[in-house]
C-alpha cells in the first residue's frame, strides 16, 4: 500500500500537541549565575500558537522541562493544557485525550527528541523540526524546513489552518 502524503492527514487534525526544548525553543539554554535557566521562544511560533486556540483548535504541550517562565509564556497565549515535568508522556497524553475525547488520528504531535518517540508512535500526524535526532525523523511524517524554535511550530499550524481555511491572511481589508 502506498504512504499518504502528510498533506492528506491536515484537513482531520483537530489538536495540535507540542514538546518544548528543541520544538518552541532551538534546544539551547543559558545558565545564570543564580542557576536560572533561560530559552527563547520564537515571537512567529507564539503568533501561530495563539492563532491556532483562538480559531478553535486544541492545543496542548507536553514536556520534560519544569520551567515555569515556559507555563506563563504559554499560558500567555491562551493554552490552557500545559504538563511540565513530564518523564513518560504517554501517561500526560492519555490524561488528556480521556479529558478532552480526542482521537489519536486526529492529532498533530510534534517533538524532536528520544524522549518524544512513544507518543509519536501512536498519533495520527507525527513531525519535528529540521534538527531532530535522526530516530525522530524516522518516523515523522512531515519534517519541517524550519529547526527548533526557529518557526517550525508556526510552519505546522499554518499549513494545518490553511488547508481548513482558518488561516486568515487576507489582513489588507482591516488596515486600510
Amino acid at each position: 500500500m502506498e504512504e499518504k502524503s502528510y498533506k492528506e492527514y491536515l484537513e482531520h487534525i483537530t489538536t495540535f500537541i507540542f514538546d518544548v526544548d528543541g520544538v518552541l525553543t532551538d534546544g539551547s539554554v543559558t545558565v545564570t549565575t543564580t542557576g536560572d535557566m533561560l530559552r527563547k521562544m520564537n515571537i512567529k511560533d507564539g503568533y501561530g500558537l495563539k492563532t491556532a486556540v483562538d480559531a478553535g483548535f486544541n492545543v496542548c504541550i507536553i514536556s520534560g522541562g519544569s520551567n515555569e517562565g515556559v507555563r506563563i509564556r504559554l499560558k500567555g497565549l491562551g493554552i490552557k493544557d500545559i504538563y511540565l515535568g513530564a518523564h513518560n508522556k504517554i501517561d500526560q497524553l492519555n490524561d488528556y485525550f480521556e479529558k478532552k475525547g480526542i482521537k489519536s488520528e486526529n492529532v498533530l504531535y510534534m517533538g524532536d527528541d528520544i524522549p518524544d518517540f512513544p507518543v509519536m508512535k501512536i498519533i495520527g500526524l507525527p513531525c519535528c523540526p529540521q534538527d531532530a535526532v535522526p530516530e525522530i525523523k524516522n518516523i515523522s511524517k512531515y519534517i519541517s524546513h524550519k529547526k527548533g524554535g526557529k518557526g517550525a511550530v508556526r510552519d505546522v499550524i499554518e499549513q494545518v489552518l490553511k488547508v481548513q481555511g482558518k488561516w486568515n491572511g487576507n489582513f489588507s481589508a482591516k488596515y486600510d
